[in-house]
């Protein structure tokens, strides 16, 4: 029997840490696979399809999560209120989309002492805000959407989706020059202070001084600036690796039915984290 094979879709691919991850997910349970990266535009996805259907499964980054949507047979619940999908499973001819990327979200969250309560603070409104904006309004919390002026529209877009599809969500979007009060929790899920340009940041730091708890997506670099920032204000902070590897983790168990504890995801976390500075410092 051949061993399974998967791949991560995307365009431009140079600096993904998917095959790296999923490898060492892959050894962490003793199992033999492989996983290739291939470089796809948009346009060139139905071409692509039957060699796609050949695979066991496989992942999606930007510009596909979208994209993928009309090629797809099935929709888990997640993937359908995102209209988002970052993993595949292939079946019997079968393509069903899912989104893991909530499962990686939540157990960083979870595995840094946060909880996903009270007022929260949602820094953009692109593909990762997508989904942190519906979890944040489905645990409850009151969201402010901050934006800088030229994606307001899609900050009120993305609160009236929200409003629309959550009955009674409180949600609303305004710029950031703007915001105001105190938050439970501070999301970035904007790409401010990713590598080459660590000097940014998406709020002043006197609005981090607000804030009890910050949760960066961005993984490159590990500390970025507004988590120093933050950390130096007192808040409870968490960083970007642990949700890309638990989201990893959580498409394995889609296509192979097996389960990672967080004593087996603790050790790829770290190894992701020295071999994204090799590469890039």
């Amino acid at each position: 029997m051949s061993s399974p094979r998967y791949a991560v879709l995307g365009y431009p691919l140079e600096h993904t840490m998917s095959p790296f991850i999923h490898e060492k997910l892959f050894t962490a349970q003793g199992m033999s696979a492989s996983y290739e990266k291939r470089e796809l535009p948009p346009e060139a996805l139905a071409q692509a399809l039957p060699s796609l259907r050949a695979l066991d499964g496989f992942n999606l980054t930007i510009p596909l999560k979208s994209a993928i949507l009309p090629f797809l047979d099935q929709l888990e619940d997640r993937a359908a209120l995102y209209r988002a999908v970052n993993t595949v499973k292939c079946s019997q001819n079968i393509l069903t989309g899912y989104n893991t990327d909530y499962i990686g979200f939540l157990r960083a969250l979870e595995s840094a002492g946060i909880t996903l309560s009270g007022r929260v603070l949602l820094c953009g409104a692109g593909g990762a805000a997508h989904m942190m904006a519906f979890e944040a309004a489905m645990a409850g919390c009151t969201v402010t959407i901050a934006a800088r002026p030229s994606g307001l529209s899609r900050a009120q877009s993305l609160a009236q989706e929200v409003r629309g599809k959550i009955p009674g969500a409180n949600i609303t979007a305004l710029t950031y020059d703007t915001v105001s009060g105190a938050f439970d929790l501070l999301l970035n899920a904007t790409p401010a202070g990713m590598y080459p340009h660590p000097d940014c940041m998406p709020v002043e730091a006197n609005v981090l001084a607000r804030c009890k708890a910050v949760f960066d997506a961005v993984y490159n670099p590990r500390e970025t600036l507004l988590l120093r920032t933050a950390r130096q204000t007192g808040a409870v902070c968490a960083y970007g690796m642990p949700m890309l590897v638990w989201q990893a983790a959580a498409a394995q168990e889609i296509w192979n039915g097996r389960t990672f504890t967080a004593g087996q995801i603790a050790p790829v976390i770290e190894q992701a984290n020295r071999e994204m500075e090799r590469v890039f410092h």
